[in-house]
């Protein structure tokens, strides 16, 4: 794909980095450089490609340490590992520090601890979870901790056996809640934040509707609520949350889907304001990022709107950590759309312009580096 000639230093500047599935069209981690002539008017708001950022193996998740500016990602392979690069400071390239297995096949999912010292990833094939340790310096070490599912679910083609599609920290950083998509189950884990190490929780899980096909989690940002989004019957479960014991209980379930739409779908991605007023999903047949709003009391969700995606199957959208933009991207129509958001009501605002990327299956933002200011 073509590179920008811009000589923006990508330190001063809003970077995307978008995860992908290699193949004849792709080569690893892309990235791009958010640029805003006019934040007011949606239409100046473009991603400009900057290239390759890193060769990789099925890249398929990305996650970011902001601070200590490194960026890990899985590699959906046979074996399954997890990769820990360097972003440059000068050009936002990455460089490979090591590579670790993440102890099962098919990983899918990944997130750093609070602290940023540990890697807890999921992993989709041999459905498991794994926690790495981060060195001072990002490179990953032996896991700590490992722990095995077993089980299946109804569906004779999808839940045959355990599928950890998601790995999720409460905001006190005490629980782990892995999402397993094959056993219609949210399991819960105690997690020992000094020595990297996951125990079961007293329940040692939640059970979701059969058939639901758990995929992704996420809290709301004061720790009261939780939200599960289900890959297989395009829904979404709103749960209170108790952060002594880690236990969930079920408020309400409730579609993704408008009501006029009876096509196939598949749940992709969940993701939730900063503010904690707006929740996302993105609904991959009907291709759409669906906006609720939440309620500040009871936790529960309002559907509001649709934005189309202006492409093929979005699997994954990233917020911008301001929370003034996202980025989704269409997984088969290999593009990107960026989008403003509403500070107000949580709406998206499409710029209207493309860019390529190969089969894009996860963005994250880097914002600018606060530390080199003025350089």
């Amino acid at each position: 794909m073509p590179r920008s000639k811009s000589t923006s230093n990508p330190a001063s500047v809003t970077l995307v980095y978008a995860g992908t599935y290699t193949g004849p069209k792709s080569k690893g981690i892309y990235y791009f450089r958010l640029q805003t002539e006019n934040p007011e008017v949606s239409q100046n708001i473009t991603l400009v490609p900057l290239g390759l950022a890193a060769e990789s193996e099925n890249p398929s998740f990305l996650e970011l340490d902001l601070k200590r500016r490194l960026l890990f990602a899985v590699n959906e392979i046979g074996a399954g590992a997890v990769s820990a690069f360097s972003i440059d400071p000068g050009t936002g390239k990455l460089t490979l520090l090591n590579q670790r297995p993440s102890m099962g096949s098919g990983p899918c999912h990944l997130v750093l601890d609070k602290k940023s010292r540990w890697l807890l990833v999921a992993n989709y094939g041999s459905g498991s979870v794994a926690v790495l340790p981060v060195g001072a310096d990002g490179r990953l070490g032996e896991a700590t901790s490992f722990m095995q599912h077993t089980g299946q679910g109804i569906d004779p083609k999808r839940q045959r056996g355990p599928h950890a599609h998601c790995v999720t920290l409460d905001p006190a950083n005490r629980f782990a809640f892995v999402c397993d998509l094959g056993l219609d189950k949210v399991m819960t884990y105690r997690f020992e934040a000094r020595h990297g190490k996951l125990t079961p929780g007293e329940p040692a899980f939640t059970t979701i509707k059969a058939g639901a096909g758990p995929r992704h989690m996420v809290f709301r940002p004061d720790g009261r609520f939780a939200y599960v989004l289900n890959e297989l019957n395009s829904t979404l479960n709103a749960f209170s949350y108790d952060a002594k014991t880690g236990g969930l209980t079920e408020m309400q379930t409730i579609s993704t889907l408008p009501g006029y739409y009876d096509g196939p779908n598949s749940g992709a991605e969940v993701g939730i304001h900063p503010s904690g007023k707006f929740l996302y999903a993105s609904n991959r047949g009907n291709n759409t990022v669906v906006l609720f709003g939440i309620d500040a009391k009871k936790g529960t969700l309002t559907y509001i709107e649709e934005q189309g995606t202006g492409g093929k199957t979005p699997r994954h959208f990233g917020i911008e950590p301001t929370a003034k933009h996202m980025a989704i991207g269409n997984q088969d129509s290999d593009t990107v759309l960026a989008c403003l958001i509403d500070a107000g009501n949580g709406r998206l605002k499409p710029s209207g312009v493309f860019v390529a990327c190969p089969s894009p299956v996860c963005l994250k933002f880097l914002p600018p580096d606060v530390s080199r200011k003025g350089e």
